[in-house]
């Protein structure tokens, strides 16, 4: 028995941070097609990742690693890291790769299976989701030397098939969304299983809990802030569960949230709070198995992170979306006859999330803001300029299939 289990029962608090970089297209205009197939903008791609490593990544890796040896391991966190980011730290910024090592070697991280392009291919092509997964998991072993037994899916997109899917692989713990629609009156805070493998564990992301920090820490119109160390220790430890799971974007930690509003401070404050208030820290995989599943958790439409519904309509919510989604996924199995690794590596980047998400036309219908990381100042520009590149890319997948 797990030794978890052994002993009593302290509320376990599981620390997850997720990493992603788009690979960003450059302006495609349409005489571009057929004359040009370089597709991305490496400047903006290579000023972007720079800011993100210098106000993120390695002033928070260097916290991280502070407090793991301060807390002499029983500090424990997890990092999902999309294989597009890994890509761009070996092209841009290896030492950012080299200090994510240095993490992995305390043994008190643990390193979370994704999709290799951030993508939606569990949405539209089991074959095409292995593949990247795969990819993915061989990518971490060859970089970090382990191999991932929990799973997350790009924007948390869980469904009772696609826990299957991800089950067949090997996988026996996967990260996925408390979402209320979901639940119900039944709290995020404890493991669940698989409605359809109950061997598969689900650990639900406490959105509010999350978000107390990832979303609302900067934000002065909140009825909470300033978000003080003791305040929210204490919601944390008055959370009705067992597991309380605490997902976000990593970026959080000095870009969205400055250094000069005391993210980092609180950061460094965090792991000795909570020690000190009686909880634990556990990686997803010591937390489904040091805790049973307590009843099932049935998805039959996918559920995402994203907004009130927590469902996928931010990336295919409208026609645009749908229509270029639908053509994208039209040419995999042109491209498996094919097998031209070129024309598969712009295929895996034309998949990345955020191609879609640029398209989504809910922020100027109810005249909210757009993200500010989104380049594009219409979804109609988005859409016409993906479609621009995806025009060029068909041909080049037609041309390589008539040679065969």
């Amino acid at each position: 028995m797990n030794h978890y289990c052994n002993r009593a029962m302290k509320k376990s608090i599981c620390l997850s941070f997720h990493l992603h970089q788009p690979t960003r297209l450059r302006q495609y205009r349409f005489f571009d097609i057929g004359n040009d197939s370089h597709y991305y903008d490496d400047f903006a791609n290579r000023t972007a990742l720079k800011r993100v490593i210098e106000k993120c990544y390695l002033p928070a890796n260097a916290i991280l690693l502070d407090l793991i040896k301060a807390c002499k391991g029983k500090f424990r966190i997890a990092f999902t890291i999309s294989g597009s980011v890994l890509e761009q730290f070996e092209r841009y910024a290896p030492e950012v790769i080299d200090s994510f090592k240095a993490l992995c070697d305390t043994g008190c991280v643990e390193l979370v299976g994704t999709t290799y392009n951030h993508s939606l291919a569990s949405l539209a092509s089991e074959n095409e989701f292995r593949f990247q997964v795969n990819r993915h998991r061989d990518k971490i072993k060859s970089l970090f030397g382990v191999t991932p037994t929990t799973f997350s899916n790009t924007e948390l997109i869980y469904s009772d098939s696609i826990g299957a899917t991800v089950y067949s692989m090997g996988f026996d713990t996967i990260l996925a969304e408390g979402a209320k629609n979901a639940l119900g009156w039944k709290s995020p805070d404890y493991v669940y299983n698989s409605a359809v493998n109950p061997e598969l564990k689900l650990l639900l992301r406490n959105y509010s809990l999350s978000d107390d920090v990832a979303g609302r820490f900067s934000d002065k119109s909140w009825d909470a802030w300033p978000l003080s160390i003791q305040k929210y220790t204490g919601w944390v430890a008055n959370a009705e569960g067992e597991v309380v799971s605490l997902f976000m974007d990593y970026e959080s930690f000095g870009l969205r949230h400055d250094k000069s509003g005391g993210i980092f401070d609180f950061l460094s404050l965090l792991p000795s709070a909570f020690i000190d208030a009686g909880m634990e820290f556990v990686t997803p995989s010591q937390a489904t198995a040091g805790h049973k599943g307590v009843g099932p958790f049935p998805v039959e439409q996918p559920l995402s992170w994203y907004g009130a519904e927590s469902d996928v309509s931010a990336w295919l919510g409208n026609e645009l979306q749908q229509d270029a989604f639908k053509k994208l996924y039209a040419l995999a199995e042109k491209l498996a006859i094919v097998g031209d690794d070129n024309l598969w590596a712009d295929f895996g980047r034309l998949q990345e999330s955020g191609n879609f998400y640029y398209m989504n036309t809910r922020f100027f219908s109810a005249g909210e803001s757009v993200d500010r990381e989104n380049p594009y100042p219409t979804p109609y520009e988005a859409f016409i300029n993906y479609m621009n590149v995806l025009s060029d890319f068909s041909i080049r997948v037609n041309n390589s299939l008539a040679e065969k």
